[in-house]
Parts: structure tokens; sequence; C-alpha cells
């Protein structure tokens, strides 16, 4: 039975939930950071994690999330930052606040993820998985803001690896497409936006998160202890194939 220890940052969202309850699953020991309270505390005591409120914008309290971890359970294996959100609008119609918001969500969070999570591993070695998307590869109206928070994850992600090698922290990436979450409730809610989404991805269906959880813990593992620097796009081709007329 596993007993790493890992960080999940944006636990209660789709994806993040279910993430924690894969790993929980094999008996790894979690501490789940999340905004709110409520929620956080229900997915603490259904996984038997350390739940540490947070909002993972803010690099202190992304330092104190890890160092707790540190506390507990005397290292840290693995860092995942779940934390993301959606905006779709042209450039043109973007906001100031928006595009701030847009930008310390998505990126900001992933930057303070790697910044913690890399220092509380720097001795032992480990893992950190970002989530970046499809957007960020493939040119989708309306999704400027997002593809290019999402790009600074990409390259944050392979910079990082490159930085963190000798140590053994391994960073690497998944690039979701469209997942069925509770972020993406309005589009996957919605039967005619629901079908044109999936008609983009030449699998002919959004994703689940489980999907994307499974390929999260899979760059995890230390089995995967020769994998850095990937972008592994879990997205029904959406980034890369074309499907046919």
């Amino acid at each position: 039975m596993a007993e790493e220890v890992y960080v999940i940052l944006g636990a209660t969202g789709g994806i993040g939930s279910a993430l924690c309850r894969r790993l929980a699953a094999t008996g790894a020991r979690l501490v789940v950071g999340a905004r709110r309270p409520d929620e956080l505390a229900a997915l603490a005591e259904e996984t038997g994690a350390q739940a540490f409120a947070l909002d993972a914008r803010q690099f202190d309290e992304v330092d104190s999330c890890l160092d707790r971890a540190l506390e507990v359970y005397g290292r840290v294996d693995g860092v995942v930052n779940c934390v993301g959100s959606l905006l779709l609008k042209p450039a043109h119609l973007t906001t100031e606040a928006e595009w701030a918001s847009a930008l310390a969500t998505n990126l900001g969070s992933a930057f303070a993820a790697v910044r913690a999570g890399a220092r509380a591993m720097l001795k032992t070695g480990g893992s950190i998985v970002l989530v970046s998307a499809a957007a960020a590869r493939a040119g989708l109206a309306s999704h400027e803001a997002i593809a290019a928070a999402k790009a600074g994850v990409i390259g944050l992600t392979l910079a990082a690896a490159a930085s963190y090698a000798a140590r053994q922290v391994r960073v690497n990436c998944v690039a979701p497409g469209l997942v069925r979450t509770p972020l993406t409730a309005r589009i996957t809610g919605n039967e005619a936006a629901l079908n044109a989404s999936a008609a983009l991805h030449a699998l002919g269906r959004v994703g689940e998160p489980g999907e994307v959880a499974s390929a999260i813990a899979w760059l995890l593992a230390p089995e995967q202890g020769w994998v850095t620097g990937q972008v592994l796009g879990v997205d029904g081709g959406l980034a890369t194939v074309r499907p046919r007329a």
C-alpha cells in the first residue's frame, strides 16, 4: 500500500476531488487545500486528508500549506495544482480586472505551487503536476485570457523541470480539453453548447474528471521517475487532431 504524501491545491474542484479520491484509495496521505471551508472539510473527512483552507494565489498561504504537510508527515512526495477558472470572452470585451484574475488564478497559483513545492522537495525529490489546457495549444475563439494564462503554465512547467531536475524534482503538466465539472456547468449543462463542444474533440465527447485525475496520478507516481518537462494532452484530441468532416 502506498504511503506517499501529496499536497493537492484546488482540491474541491471536479478534477481535484476526483484526484483526491483516487489517491486516497491507494493509501496515499493527503493535505488538501481550497478556498471553501465546508466543501474542504467534507472532502477531508471522506479521504482522511488534512485540510488547509487557503487562497492558492497567495504565496504565503501556499507556503504555509506545504509547511503544514512537512510538520504533520515529515516529507512531501508530490504537489498538484488544480486551481483554475474559465473566462470565455474575446480580448476586446475582457476587462483589466478579468485579465488580472485569469492570470492570478491560473498562472499565479501554479507558480506558487512550484515555488513552495520545490522548496519542500529540494532534498528528497518528488513530483509537481500542474494543469494547463488544450486551449493553450490550439487557437480557440474567445479564449484569449485563459489561453494566455494556461500557456504560461506550460512555459513554467518546462523551465521548472530544467531548474529542478538535478534535485530529482520532476515537473509536468496535463492539458485537458473540456471536462464535465462544476466550473464548466454552464457549457456542459446546455445541450446545444455541449454538442458543439463535443464536436470539436476528435473522440466526439467531452472529458470526465476521473480521466484527467488518472493522468495526474500517473505523473505523480514514483514509477514515472524518468518523466519530466512533459505536457500530457488529456483532451480527446482537441489540441492535435481534427475530426473527419
